[in-house]
Order: structure tokens, then sequence, then C-alpha cells
């Protein structure tokens, strides 16, 4: 599947998860490839990415953001839910009480 459609259905599916995601420009060291990921602010939980991010980057970051939450109820390809699984198994689920 082409990233940028993988972009969108990772995108839809963290707003049925009620998860903003925004493309902001961070200051990060490229030599340890972090472009973006989970974080939470004012109880709602947000996925920011690199706006320079290439698009593979920016599926793997929305992979592993998204891969801790419950998304057994939502409409993904099969592709998309596999990707999901992967980096589901790569970490724990956030604690939806912090």
């Amino acid at each position: 599947m082409k990233p940028d459609v993988m972009i969108e259905l990772l995108e839809s599916a963290a707003e049925q998860l009620g998860i903003k995601v925004s493309y902001e420009a961070i200051q990060t060291s490229v030599t340890i490839g972090l472009r973006g990921g989970l974080c939470r602010v004012n109880k709602q939980w947000r996925v920011i990415i690199d706006r320079r991010a290439s698009d593979d980057e920016r599926v793997q970051t929305l992979a592993a953001a998204l891969g801790g939450f419950d998304t057994s109820e939502l409409e993904l390809p099969a592709v998309a839910r596999d990707l999901l699984r992967v980096h589901a198994r790569q970490r724990s689920a956030p604690n939806e009480a912090a």
C-alpha cells in the first residue's frame, strides 16, 4: 500500500479514537530518528509529527502511536491492522487514566 494512502487510513483511525494528529516543526536530532510521537495535552491524546518527515516516517510514527490503543472496533484494511499489531507488540498500551 502506498504511504500516502496508509497515512490517510491511520489519520482516520486516530480521529475515530479521538486522537488529534498535527504536523509541526519539531526541533529534534535526526541522528536519533525521532520524527514525533504520542503525548497527552490537557487530558487529550495527540500525535505530533514533524512536518518535514517523509511519508514513510509519518506512517511509522502514526503506527507506533496508535499501536497501543484498542483498534479492534475500527474499520481498517488488513494491511493497516497488521501494521498496528506489529507496533502494539513493541509497546504496552497507554494508560487511559493518565
